[in-house]
């Protein structure tokens, strides 16, 4: 078995964050924020103490007040040996569940849980482990408003990056579209493999090629809101709507940019194909005018945005063929922790608070005939949202002087 190196594990980022976190479980009346992994399922734990794989399972209690107390198995010690606070281990299960309930028992913790599923990407604390923990006495909450806080809210430097990599993505993107109308106009073949080769190519040598992907697709298999363009996919012809999704990072621990653009190989785009792009554009500016519109006069939750850019679009007479959520949550991972803008897949409450990022991105897939979608970033500083991906597309980009 190979072992992790887990010499320099200094749990920094929980220190910093320790009297925030604590003011936080004081603000929601909770006892503590319990922390539980094994083999390193769940990311949040992860992040705050900052483990890597660990064989056995560890369970890390953050109170409201007081100092952090880490009950870890015996065999496992290495990885806990700086620290900085109090600690127990178990060997045996009676002393785990002994222990357990000493640490826990008459709490009220957070937990990595989601009733009911609710919001399946915090729902990481297996079925077994929430009833073991309850047998021990404690009272279990979700801390999916603590993971908004202090897992997936951007730093000064995410941001940064985050605004790095968007133009990365938005420069290769139009230059994409132009490569493509390049061969097409020279009677070259192109097919959507090709086309994404070249593209994530051009992500990395750019400096944003950490986790660069790309859905490349004519308009028939963009119907497909998950279309894997594989190595080769369809060969593009005049008259197709071409749809470019991208996403990519400068670095591991740096923030995603997320994107979606639409082109036509022709001079002018279809009524029809007009009309679509138009109630998914409509939608998602609508979302963004909310956003601004409510901010400052309450609490704004994920849920309400994505009404707003549905009702625009069940209002053009195509609700029934926009069938994901309208954004998600961006972080270190594309699709991040935090709320989600959501009350289709999901219910989202959480709050939309300063630090968070996530996607708009409304799209029509009509099955077996044709699929468009538009997708921006949005911020929320602390003076409000902001739009931080460059270059919101108005219309549909014509890549073709002539229809053929």
């Amino acid at each position: 078995m190979k072992l992790e190196d887990h010499s320099n594990v200094s749990f920094a980022v929980l220190q910093e964050q320790l009297s925030a976190i604590q003011a936080a479980l004081g603000e929601a009346g909770l006892d503590g924020w319990l922390l539980y992994d094994l083999h390193a399922r769940n990311p949040v734990a992860g992040r705050l103490l900052g483990l890597g794989e660990l064989s056995r399972r560890y369970f890390v209690l953050v109170p409201a007040e007081g100092e952090p107390m880490a009950l870890t198995h015996g065999i496992e010690q290495m990885p806990w040996r700086q620290w900085p606070w109090q600690s127990q281990s178990y060997v045996a299960w009676r002393e785990l569940d002994e222990r357990l309930a000493a640490l826990v028992g008459g709490r009220k913790v957070a937990m990595e849980v989601s009733e009911a599923d609710a919001v399946p990407g915090v729902d990481m604390v297996p079925a077994g482990v929430l009833e073991l923990v309850r047998k021990a006495g404690a009272e279990v909450v979700s801390s999916g408003e603590l993971i908004t806080r202090f897992y997936s809210c951007w730093t000064e430097e995410g941001r940064a990056s985050h605004r790095r990599a968007g133009r990365v993505l938005a420069d290769a993107a139009r230059e994409a579209f132009d490569h493509l109308a390049e061969a097409i106009s020279q009677g070259e073949e192109m097919t959507e493999g090709a086309l994404k080769s070249w593209l994530v190519g051009q992500l990395e040598a750019r400096g944003a090629g950490v986790g660069a992907d790309a859905i490349v697709a004519n308009g028939v298999n963009a119907a497909n809101p998950h279309y894997e363009t594989g190595d080769v996919g369809a060969t593009f012809r005049r008259g197709d709507v071409v749809l470019i999704d991208l996403w990519a990072k400068e670095r591991e621990d740096a923030i995603y940019a997320d994107q979606t653009w639409m082109g036509y190989l022709g001079a002018k785009v279809p009524d029809r194909v007009q009309e679509l792009w138009e109630a998914i554009r409509d939608g998602r500016d609508a979302a963004v005018a909310f956003l601004k519109e409510r901010w400052g006069k309450g609490v704004v939750q994920g849920y309400e945005v994505d009404d707003v850019t549905r009702r625009v679009i069940e209002e053009r007479g195509y609700g029934e063929y926009f069938i994901h959520r309208t954004g998600h949550s961006i972080d270190e991972d594309t699709h991040g922790m935090g709320p989600n803008i959501d009350n289709l897949e999901t219910h989202e409450v959480r709050e939309l608070i300063p630090g968070v990022g996530f996607s708009i991105e409304p799209g029509i897939y009509i099955p077996d005939d044709v699929g468009l979608r538009t997708e921006i970033n949005v911020y929320v500083s602390e003076t409000g949202p902001v739009v931080s991906s460059p270059d919101m597309q108005a219309e549909i980009f014509t890549l073709l002087e002539d229809d053929g």
